[in-house]
């Protein structure tokens, strides 16, 4: 890339910013659009929640009595038991990186209590970051739970030997979103949205507008570099998301009551590498299409859409079917979701979001690469 001139940089961003008004949008793809969200509502995503990750941690495991309990787990589709351990660090390790959500800890009492008719204590412990999806998961252990209590009241009976009284209770402890509050989910992610509008319903048409208006022949005969061209076009944007960044921060702090438990700097690092990458996104979409008909109908499919229902903003990723699970790798945004909801929620650091960062750093460097070599300053 051939040295940049700032002052003219600082010229053509100075001019977007004088630009910048929101134009009239096209209703567009009036046939595209609704097949697309039916095909994704219809059949790539479900609200029902089955095999919710669960790890046991069983403390009587010589009885077959707590065995027994835990084949009702096993044989549920609601669940699914992804592996064993004998202490609290695992636990917490394995629901820090997201790899189950519900853990489940059988005291070393659990067959003896049952047997001499007390009630018998059962720890589990809940991510609640997504407070819907660990709502319907809790059901689905009570309504275990209450069906293994009505057989062994019927075997009891039948017995005739044990105290009919006996029973197991479920006692909940819930990390990280105590009060199961939906907001506390959601806002993470509509943050994350207001900055994928911004490239796909601005940047995506800065380029296309100057084509139409006939100002790029007038940019072309300058002295305007491809590059200074792009990069001065970018500017404006960025700190345009970054002020909505601010606002969403201190809405979810002030107006929802979010708690922030994580580090301020990995937050504006994330947040300048996701936006970065969107706004290229947004600005090669733009090059590409040249009308602002052609690029918000783009940025629309490409942006907007897949943002919504393919990142993990509404509907849990391991809830979708395994080719759908295998698209939303390629959602920059469901990245910066699970950055957003590891700073908010729980006290993340980079150490735990690696592999977001790595991808994100991807995701800023291939868009703007894309972005500057696809413009070439001549008349097609």
């Amino acid at each position: 890339m051939t040295r940049l001139n700032l002052k003219r940089v600082r010229a053509i961003a100075w001019k977007e910013f004088i630009q910048i008004r929101r134009d009239p949008r096209s209703l567009g793809l009036a046939l595209a659009i609704p097949i697309f969200m039916l095909l994704i509502f219809g059949y790539g995503l479900s609200l029902d929640i089955d095999n919710v990750a669960t790890v046991v941690w069983n403390q009587d495991a010589s009885s077959k009595l707590t065995r027994d309990f835990l084949l009702n787990f096993k044989d549920s589709k609601y669940f699914k038991i992804t592996g064993y351990t004998d202490n609290y660090r695992d636990i917490e390790r394995m629901i820090n990186s997201g790899k189950v959500m519900l853990a489940m800890v059988i005291p070393k009492d659990f067959s003896h209590y049952i047997e001499s008719g007390k009630v018998a204590p059962l720890q589990l412990i809940v991510d609640g970051s997504d407070a819907n999806t660990a709502t319907i998961a809790m059901g689905y252990v009570r309504s275990v739970v209450s069906s293994y209590n009505i057989n062994l009241l019927t075997s009891t009976f039948q017995q005739h030997g044990l105290n009919p009284v006996k029973s197991v209770d479920a006692r909940t402890r819930i990390w990280f979103n105590m009060g199961l509050s939906s907001t506390w989910y959601i806002v993470p992610g509509v943050i994350a949205m207001i900055i994928m509008i911004i490239s796909a319903l601005l940047t995506s048409l800065c380029v296309a507008r100057e084509w139409e208006r006939g100002t790029m022949e007038q940019l072309i005969s300058t002295p305007v570099k491809a590059p200074e061209l792009i990069i001065g076009k970018f500017i404006p944007y960025f700190a345009i998301g970054f002020f909505d960044l601010t606002i969403g921060v201190i809405m979810a702090r002030v107006l929802f009551g979010l708690p922030f438990r994580g580090s301020y700097l990995l937050l504006v690092i994330f947040s300048a590498l996701f936006l970065t990458g969107a706004l290229a996104q947004g600005i090669y979409i733009s090059v590409v299409a040249r009308t602002q008909l052609m690029a918000s109908q783009l940025a629309s499919l490409t942006t907007l859409i897949p943002t919504m229902l393919l990142s993990g903003f509404i509907y849990p990723i391991f809830n979708m079917p395994k080719v759908v699970q295998a698209i939303t790798y390629l959602i920059p945004a469901r990245y910066y979701i699970v950055v957003l909801r590891e700073l908010f929620l729980k006290a993340g650091g980079l150490e735990s979001m690696w592999d977001e960062a790595i991808f994100l750093t991807l995701f800023a460097l291939i868009m703007m690469f894309f972005a500057v070599r696809r413009f070439k300053k001549k008349v097609v």
